[in-house]
């Protein structure tokens, strides 16, 4: 008994996420060797796995779909964080960090995680089923708040350039607020059912017989949720600190500026990622879906309320329209994310085409 609570104190789930918070502070506001960022980028990684461990310990504590709520709005509580910071003390070039970051996760989110765990799942089973009203109110939710605060201000006129003025973004922060609180109100008390997995007869899952052990105790859980929040800043303190060396990487390859956003998003969501992957194998396509559509619509739904307080004391403009390039990807996106939902019924085709998407997009932005 005395030795497996020291190798559950001392399991690498454990000393990972706290090694790498020691070198997120040891290293902070340094610029550390190429030797260093080398074990740095090692532990990101285990740091990554080790959230997805700590977040299905979570999940499978409070259930569904509290789990996938649980991932979803902690990744992007960080996520914004390092938005905000980097606009602070990245200088005069930042107009337009927010919205490119914002793009990015919600096409890795919502071609990137959907078609992988589309493709993983349709292999594991034939035809998957999940919930079309659950996960149809999701993808409404993220078409709405991508076309309010993505698409709208290219086409408004009272401010030069695809921006807001001071009463458009409020407008638009608060209407990105409401509809993130339905959504979550919708998801977690209204009709909690239509997100919950389903059985192959299209019956819902039964909770307690998804492939895990026992459910942890709530000391577990809370050791398993602090654990996840320093994973989680890790990941992204870490990443901020790999992006010099990744802009050293782009700018040798000859790269455009816009994909080291691209690839800090994807360093940033790849817990999620990994999660929604994995829950894909045990045929819980509905939790996949969970993860990738929540996670999208929280970036916009708590990107933007932020942004707009952030705005008081951030100095110049802050760019959020899409150029027609990108809406025209966000429009493709849209149009075959609706024929995915709509059958209930998960096929291999659906995911690949939305992983071209993505590649698509990945491509345009290295060559534009």
């Amino acid at each position: 008994m005395v030795s497996e609570t020291v190798r559950g104190r001392f399991s690498w789930t454990v000393v990972v996420p706290l090694a790498a918070f020691v070198a997120l502070v040891a290293t902070w506001g340094r610029k550390p060797g190429d030797l260093w960022l080398t074990l740095v980028a090692v532990v990101l990684i285990g740091s990554v796995l080790a959230a997805v461990h700590h977040a299905e310990v979570v999940a499978h504590r409070v259930g569904e779909p509290f789990g996938s709520l649980v991932l979803a709005v902690a990744v992007t509580v960080i996520e914004v964080a390092l938005i905000v910071t980097l606009m602070v003390s990245g200088g005069g070039d930042t107009a337009g960090l927010a919205r490119d970051t914002v793009f990015a996760a919600v096409m890795i989110t919502v071609n990137g995680i959907v078609g992988l765990s589309l493709v993983v799942g349709a292999l594991r089973s034939h035809l998957p089923p999940f919930n079309p009203e659950g996960t149809g109110s999701a993808l409404a939710t993220v078409i709405a708040l991508a076309t309010l605060t993505l698409v709208l201000p290219r086409f408004t006129t009272s401010a030069s350039g695809p921006e807001f003025t001071s009463g458009q973004l409020t407008f638009a922060a608060l209407a990105s607020l409401a509809l993130y609180v339905m959504f979550v109100l919708t998801q977690t008390v209204r009709h909690r059912d239509f997100f919950l997995p389903i059985e192959e007869g299209g019956t819902a899952a039964d909770e307690d017989e998804d492939g895990h052990a026992d459910p942890p105790t709530a000391r577990e859980a809370l050791t398993s949720l602090v654990l996840l929040l320093v994973s989680l800043v890790s990941v992204v303190g870490l990443a901020k600190l790999e992006s010099p060396a990744i802009e050293r990487a782009v700018a040798g390859l000859g790269f455009p500026q816009a994909v080291v956003g691209v690839v800090i998003a994807l360093l940033v969501l790849l817990p999620e990622s990994i999660a929604a992957v994995r829950a894909a194998i045990r045929r819980r396509l509905q939790i996949s879906f969970n993860l990738a559509y929540g996670s999208a619509m929280a970036s916009i739904g708590l990107t933007i309320p932020t942004l707009a307080v952030a705005s008081i004391w951030l100095d110049g403009p802050l760019e959020l329209g899409l150029d027609e390039t990108d809406m025209v990807l966000l429009f493709t996106s849209v149009v075959v994310s609706v024929l995915t939902v709509v059958p209930g019924r998960a096929k291999a085709l659906m995911g690949g085409i939305h992983l071209v998407i993505l590649a698509a997009f990945v491509f345009i932005t290295i060559a534009p």
